[in-house]
This record gives structure tokens, C-alpha cells and sequence, in this order.
């Protein structure tokens, strides 16, 4: 059922009721009234793969002029395949307690509302200018370090076996021989074995980190990392990796769901990037560190597009946000066996 307002709709929430019922209170607590929803001004926001979100906002009894601003986040179909929405939830509560990322305004049986951070979301374009690319480095140590509750166990392998099984039950049979799903639980035990390590450093991390859920206040240069939906705990390498290879995608362009891997960054991005990241705390950092996590980050890769490529195919049969996910998997996949000879060398 859709919501009805003054200048657009809020076209998938399934309890108009239930979300204008959170309004009414939310703006009661402001000394607002909302009482007709066609005076809502709804603007949906571009970009968003896993749930829709729209910025939402109403004049206060102080004039027309004078508006409040939330962010409303309606969930995707199927997202519970992918993480616990309670987890998640309470990993957000736990952000801003900690003073990160929005305030939770109020929960509606499909969707949430989020308070309205003003600042600007980053582009694509952004990820690649080396002032914006250090602030998010320092912001993601910072991330890294963060005591969220719970235990500290790495979820990517656990996770990446999850999504191949959810994936076999969903594809038919040429697809299961399109993408090789066949073949992928041999790849993770692969990637589990080589990449695993005694040193290497575990932190919370975001394992999201795109462009869309970076925001900077242009006053301040401050970082907000939004989105924890796909945050746990993992290696940081990882992390970094995943960030890498989000600068091949543009989902605001005309086609969000094509990788462009020219764009991918090259040594002296990553160099830079990586020295940024791991000097931030004020430490000295030595050549051998920043190597080594260059080179882990590389590696790591690997499991980024197996993620990403699961994460595809199953978006692709349960989500009808309009995307592509069936040839964003394909890339995903394409890269993976096309950076795998390369990456690991004595593998055939």
C-alpha cells in the first residue's frame, strides 16, 4: 500500500497506518502537528540497493517556511537473508550512543525512521579526490577501533557460506551453471585457508563502504559513515578492499548496476590511502606495515567480489527495487575469476 502526500508517494510500505501513527508521535515530541499526510513532502533518495529511503519533511507551527526533516528507510523484501535486522538495530543504537552516524527517531513494522543529518553525501567523483579520500582513511581507523558489544568473531566466511546456500536454493539450474555456484564453496575454503593469519588485525568493520554511505559536512570536513547494515566483525583488510572496489561503481548514473574497473584504484590511490589510514592515530607507521596491508587488501578482494556477487544473485530473486542485481553478480563473478590467476599465482 502506498502513502500519499504532497508531492510524491511512499510507494512499498506495507502499514501506512503504523508509519503516520510514528509521525504523529515523533512530531508531537517536537511540538509539531501531523495530522494530514498530504501536506508530507516525500523525496526519494537515489542510490539505495538494500531498502528505499526517503528524506521526509513538514512545516512546523512556526510557518511554512520552517520544515522538519527526517529520513524514512523502508525495508527491502528478503533483507533478512542477508543480516539480523534486531542485530542491526541495536549495532545502529549503539553507533549513536557512541556518537556516530544518525539518531533512531522511531520503528514502524517495515521501516524506520532516522534523523536527518545535514550534510552532503559523497559522490563518486569524491571517493577519488585525495583531500576526501585521507578524511575517510582517518574516519575508517577511527571505525575500525571501535568497542561495539558482542563478540569479536570474523562473520565474512560464515556469511559467504550462508549466501551460496540461500543462492542454490533460489537460482534454477542454468544459473547455477551460469555462476558456478557449484564450484564457490571450494573457492571460500580457498580464500579461508590462504588469507587467513594469525597477525592480521580484526576490527569492527562496515563492509559497505560506498560512496552513498559516506557523508562530509562542507563547513567542517567532518566524516559520517552511515548504513551498518552489513557491519561486523572482520579482518580490516577486508574492509579496505571493499572500498577499493566500490570506486568502480556510479549507482546514480544511467546504468547504477555496471562496474567500471578501469577506475579501479591504482598502487599509488592505494599507497596513499593505506599510509593515510593506518598514520591517523598518530603512530609511526612503517613501509613494512603499509605493504603488507596493501597487499592484504589486494587479496581480499577476492572475497569482496564473492560477497558482493552472492549478495547479487539473491537480491536479484527476493528485491524489486529497480536494479539490475543479476548483472551486477555477473561483473562481481567476472572479476573474481579474472583476478584470481593473478592474485594467486601458484593456483591453478
Amino acid at each position: 500500500m502506498a502513502i500519499k502526500t504532497k508531492s510524491s508517494l511512499i510507494p512499498s510500505c506495507a502499514s501506512p497506518e503504523d508509519l503516520k501513527r510514528v509521525l504523529q508521535t515523533l512530531g508531537s515530541s517536537w511540538g509539531d502537528v501531523v495530522e494530514d499526510l498530504e501536506r508530507l513532502e516525500v523525496v526519494p533518495l537515489k542510490g539505495a540497493m538494500t531498502n528505499e529511503v526517503y528524506q521526509i519533511s513538514w512545516p512546523t507551527l512556526d510557518g511554512e517556511d520552517v520544515h522538519r526533516k527526517v529520513l524514512v528507510r523502508i525495508y527491502g523484501d528478503g533483507v533478512d537473508l542477508f543480516f539480523n535486522r534486531d542485530d542491526e538495530i541495536k549495532t545502529f543504537e549503539c553507533m549513536s550512543h557512541h556518537g556516530y552516524g544518525p539518531k533512531l527517531l522511531g520503528r514502524f513494522s517495515d521501516g524506520r525512521l532516522e534523523e536527518f543529518i545535514h550534510a552532503r553525501t559523497l559522490s563518486a567523483g569524491d571517493l577519488r579526490k585525495a583531500e576526501t579520500s585521507d578524511f575517510i582513511a582517518a574516519k575508517l581507523r577511527e571505525f575500525h577501533k571501535l568497542d561495539m558489544p558482542g563478540p569479536k568473531n570474523i562473520l565474512l566466511w560464515q556469511r559467504l557460506r550462508n549466501w551460496l546456500k540461500e543462492a542454490k536454493n533460489l537460482s534454477s539450474p542454468i544459473e547455477i551453471d551460469e555462476f558456478r555456484l557449484e564450484a564457490l564453496e571450494g573457492e571460500i575454503n580457498l580464500l579461508e585457508e590462504r588469507l587467513t593469519r594469525d597477525d592480521q588485525e580484526i576490527g569492527f568493520c562496515h563492509n559497505d563502504l560506498q560512496y552513498g554511505n559516506v557523508m562530509i559536512d562542507e563547513e567542517t570536513n567532518a566524516i559520517t559513515i552511515i548504513d551498518y547494515e552489513y557491519s561486523s566483525f572482520n579482518p580490516v583488510a577486508y574492509d579496505i578492499a571493499n572500498h577499493f572496489c566500490e570506486m568502480a561503481a556510479n549507482y546514480h548514473s544511467d546504468t547504477p548496476h555496471i562496474l567500471d574497473y578501469t577506475l579501479y584504484p591504482g598502487e599509488e590511490e592505494r599507497r596513499r590511502f593505506i599510509s593515510t589510514y593506518l598514520g591517523s592515530t598518530g603512530n609511526a607507521t612503517s613501509e613494512e606495515e603499509v605493504e603488507r596491508l596493501m597487499s592484504d587488501a589486494e587479496n581480499y578482494t577476492l572475497a569482496n567480489h564473492l560477497f558482493w556477487g552472492l549478495w547479487g544473485i539473491i537480491s536479484g530473486h527476493v528485491n524489486k527495487i529497480e536494479f539490475d542485481y543479476m548483472e551486477y553478480a555477473r561483473q562481481r563473478f567476472e572479476q573474481y575469476w579474472l583476478r584470481k590467476p593473478l592474485l594467486f599465482k601458484d593456483v591453478e
